[in-house]
């Protein structure tokens, strides 16, 4: 413990030097009274003890001449004259020289294996870094930048540089390849001129360990990108599966329904009440096959985050009042908003869309209820609630109606594809949808700042839950 440390300086040392020197020599009268001087002599051991640990050789062979000096002149007669009568005296000061030697070769020994294990762990301690701040980080490049900073800590060096890829050194600069199986992974760029024994060091130590890391991250950071694309490519699969199964059933439906009407207003005979019914279920089909070509074209431009706004003040109400409108006259709701609602920053359009498309599902569930619709505030969020008294939604489909073409077997049923079964809703197998309605409202309210939820259980019908950020704070809180 003692010996931790850069060893204290020469100043101090001297200092020190004569401090012992005088306290030896004082410590000495009293004990004259107890034992013969000559054997005192050993007192002046504990200062040359001294010296020699924290000072080293030639402070402790200094100290070791200087109390044999002082030993000599105060204690030994003829007291006050450097005469040395009895040679036993010699033997004193080559004992001090000799105790001076051995001591400061321990502690310079014992120094010397403890700075080179504090280096080692230091060493040690910056492999597992640079192992942490490659593999636990997401960019390869900031994490080098740290480590080469690290590094020059560690090494008391002015910089560090680790770059990827091959680096030539320069007049200040020393490039050292970093490679592992005759492939090269990266450069470490260390101050030119460095003592011999750091190089070494930064060779042996931290070379390897680095070049092992920086392969493992970048082998990571591969994989990692090898599995996003797989992970895009079978998205992209699965909705071009979906949309040809939409195209295949969704599309041919109302296309095959305006055929036969076509055909049948041609034939002889026909009455004008059927025209008109036949011209009714051209009109109807079309509509519906119109408005399926929206969704798949709002769908595709939200997969593609390519959908723009025109963000402004909207008011909540107008906004409920515009996708209300867009409902079956034959629908009913129950709307309350809350007085003083601040308007939310948004593209009108698009949060309309969205409201409306989630009303739209709700009345298909409603049983004959009126679909109960609420608008208030919720600290710096205005929420609009949804509810309808359907049999409700399992678990395990409550994340999975948010997805394009998605259809459960039944609110509280269990999954089942849509080539499986015969086309219904977002959530039914008994009610018309394209399963495209939750998947554009999720896509638009998300796109505009804010999130939507759906609170259900099994036989307790849903309540979705739409989020945006008011755009002022008039009321200061909910």
């Amino acid at each position: 413990m003692l010996l931790r440390g850069r060893r204290p300086g020469v100043p101090a040392g001297l200092l020190a030097m004569m401090l012992l020197l005088v306290a030896c020599t004082l410590l000495i009268y009293p004990l004259a009274h107890l034992t013969r001087v000559s054997s005192l002599g050993v007192v002046y051991l504990l200062g040359v003890v001294v010296i020699s640990t924290f000072w080293g050789l030639w402070m402790g062979i200094s100290m070791s001449v200087l109390s044999a000096t002082a030993f000599n002149f105060f204690h030994l007669p003829p007291v006050g004259r450097f005469t040395i009568a009895d040679i036993r005296n010699w033997v004193a000061l080559g004992a001090f020289v000799v105790a001076a030697v051995a001591v400061s070769s321990v502690s310079e020994l014992a120094r010397h294996r403890f700075e080179e294990s504090v280096r080692r762990r230091a060493e040690a301690d910056l492999t597992a870094e640079m192992a942490q701040l490659l593999l636990a980080r997401a960019g390869v490049d900031e994490a080098l930048s740290l480590i080469g900073r690290r590094i020059a800590a560690v090494f008391d060096l002015a910089s560090v540089r680790v770059a990827l890829g091959a680096q030539s050194g320069d007049p200040r600069h020393e490039s050292i390849p970093l490679v592992a199986d005759g492939e090269r992974f990266g450069t470490l760029l260390i101050p030119a001129g460095i003592p011999q024994r750091t190089r070494e060091r930064i060779g042996a130590g931290v070379v390897p360990a680095l070049t092992a890391v920086l392969r493992a991250a970048l082998d990571r950071e591969r994989l990692v990108a090898e599995a996003v694309q797989t992970e895009g490519l079978r998205r992209s699969e699965a909705i071009k599966t979906a949309v040809l199964r939409a195209v295949s059933h969704d599309l041919r439906s109302p296309l095959t329904a305006m055929i036969t009407a076509g055909a049948a207003v041609r034939a002889p005979g026909i009455t004008a009440p059927e025209r008109d019914e036949l011209g009714g279920l051209v009109q109807q089909e079309g509509t519906r096959l119109a408005k399926l070509i929206d969704d798949l074209l709002d769908l595709s431009r939200l997969e593609a985050n390519a959908v723009s706004r025109r963000v402004a003040e909207c008011s909540v109400e107008e906004v409920i009042d515009s996708a209300l409108a867009s409902q079956p006259e034959s629908s009913e709701f129950d709307v309350r908003v809350e007085p003083d609602l601040p308007p939310v920053r948004a593209d009108f359009v698009q949060v309309e869309r969205a409201v409306a498309n989630v009303l739209e599902n709700a009345v298909r569930y409603s049983a004959g209820h009126p679909v109960v619709v609420r608008a208030r505030r919720l600290r710096d969020r205005v929420t609009i609630r949804v509810a309808d008294r359907g049999p409700g939604i399992s678990p395990a489909d409550q994340e999975r109606i948010f997805e394009p073409f998605y259809r459960a077997a039944g609110r509280a049923g269990a999954e089942r594809p849509d080539a499986d079964r015969r086309p219904g809703p977002d959530r039914g197998s008994d009610h018309a949808g394209s399963g495209l309605g939750l998947a554009i409202a999720r896509g638009f309210v998300e796109t505009n700042g804010g999130r939507i939820r759906v609170e259900s259980a099994p036989g307790r019908g849903s309540v979705f839950v739409i989020e945006l950020p008011a755009a002022s704070d008039p009321g200061g809180g909910a």
